[in-house]
This record gives C-alpha cells, sequence and structure tokens, in this order.
C-alpha cells in the first residue's frame, strides 16, 4: 500500500472514517470558511473500511449542531480535536435519539412543508439510517434525506 502524505495541522479538528466519497457533502452541510485552511483526504485506503474520505480543519473546531448533521449522513465518522499538533479528544459520532430542525420530511404534504413547523424526526434506525417523521410518521432513509 502507497503511504499518503497528509498536511499536518498545529490546532483544528480532523473528521477520519468518513464514508468513502462523502467528505463533499460533509463539506457542504459544515460550510467551508476562507479563513480556516482546509483539507480533503478522497477515496483513501482505510484497514477498517476498506476506503474512506479524511477532512482536516485548521484552527476550526465543531459544535454539537456539526456533529449531529454529519452523523446523519457520515455514521461511521470520529473527530479528532488536535491542539499543538497532537490529539487531544476523539469522538465517534453519534446520532441523537431525535433529529431537530437538521433535515426536511420528504411527504410534501407534512405540515413541516407547508407552515413554519420545525421538523422533528425519531432515529428509528442507524445503519443504515431510517428516520420516522414525528408530525406525518413518513419513515425516510439515507437517500431521502435532504438536509435543512
Amino acid at each position: 500500500m502507497k503511504a499518503y502524505k497528509v498536511y499536518e495541522i498545529k490546532d483544528g479538528t480532523v473528521i477520519d472514517h468518513i464514508p468513502r466519497e462523502k467528505a463533499l457533502e460533509v463539506l457542504r452541510i459544515i460550510g467551508i470558511q476562507e479563513d480556516h485552511f482546509t483539507t480533503v483526504g478522497i477515496n483513501l485506503g482505510s484497514t477498517k473500511y476498506g476506503k474512506k474520505d479524511v477532512i482536516k480543519f485548521e484552527n476550526k473546531f465543531l459544535d454539537e449542531k456539526d456533529f449531529d448533521k454529519i452523523a446523519l449522513i457520515a455514521p461511521t465518522a470520529t473527530f479528532n480535536v488536535i491542539k499543538d499538533s497532537k490529539v487531544v479528544k476523539k469522538t465517534r459520532v453519534k446520532l441523537p435519539n431525535e433529529i431537530i430542525g437538521l433535515a426536511k420530511c420528504s411527504n410534501p404534504n407534512c405540515i413541516t412543508n407547508n407552515e413554519y413547523v420545525m421538523t422533528k424526526f425519531k432515529v428509528i434506525n442507524e445503519i443504515p439510517l431510517k428516520l420516522k417523521c414525528h408530525y406525518c410518521e413518513k419513515v425516510i432513509s439515507n437517500e431521502d434525506i435532504v438536509m435543512l
């Protein structure tokens, strides 16, 4: 196997073990800010998953809402907080029991699509992901999820 040369960050966040070809979707939901250097590795080798994506944010630290968003599309992801070039915290994403205000219901007749009502889903299965709308009870899966 070929070694990868990846830019080391001094302070920031590394999102590792992103499912293959999901890094750009993760970047889209988090948003790229011009004042943060970002490194993206796509389709890298992984002994655990075969292939994976990795994102490194220099001088950017993510919050719980970011973790919840990422968990919806990358349930195997891990977060590494880097300070002074050392990993000080490593966390695996964990979906909460309820997803509130992060995804859109795919049922066009759902009240959340016709009135100003915050979306709310119950997680009924993590892998493969299945969410049940609190209002119309429609079950949506990973490929149906549209982030707000």
